[in-house]
């Protein structure tokens, strides 16, 4: 499988260097980027386990984590596919971008291709995706990257003692491209 996916307008998708741990911590500093990992990311060597983290997914094929760079390969973002279920073919989508890529579609295009590459390449039919109902920004990246509305999932996120409902979204490799933006 490809570890270096072109995007659209410049962006790349390429798996995680351990290098790239200053650009992570940076990005978890980021008072929205808190809860968005399993373990804090509050320091370079916490971001460094958790470049390290992404790489020993990879090779166990469980996850496919991947950092969305520029031309410039600067860190813009994650765009991840995992966990994976091979017996049914389906994969959990998942990405968050830093302070200076929000709001210049980065998510939404690094999303479209990673699907794409999912599909293609690892194999799978069918990726889901959900977002709190209190985040419009990502229910449309999750939309422009063609991930159709299934449904909510009531109360399922629980952030500093506050229950969030989730919109799930699911995209099939059969569905049609989605269209340029």
């Amino acid at each position: 499988m490809r570890e270096r996916v072109a995007a659209t307008d410049g962006l790349v998708l390429r798996r995680w260097r351990a290098e790239d741990a200053g650009a992570v911590a940076i990005a978890f500093a980021d008072p929205l980027m808190q809860g968005q990992s399993v373990e804090p990311v509050d320091s370079v060597r916490a971001a460094e386990r958790w470049t390290a983290d992404r790489g020993d997914r990879w090779d166990a094929g469980s996850a496919y984590s991947f950092a969305v760079v520029d031309g410039g390969d600067h860190v813009l973002g994650q765009v991840c596919v995992g966990p994976v279920d091979r017996r049914h073919a389906v994969g959990w989508v998942s990405y968050w971008t830093t302070a200076t890529a929000r709001g210049r579609g980065v998510a939404s295009r690094a999303c479209g291709a990673v699907a794409r590459w999912a599909f293609d390449e690892a194999g799978l039919f069918r990726l889901e995706l959900g977002h709190r109902v209190n985040n419009p920004a990502s229910c449309g990246v999750a939309r422009a990257a063609g991930f159709a509305v299934e449904g909510r999932q009531r109360q399922k996120l629980a952030y500093d003692g506050v229950r969030f409902d989730v919109e799930l979204h699911a995209r099939l490799a059969t569905d049609p491209e989605p269209a340029p933006r």
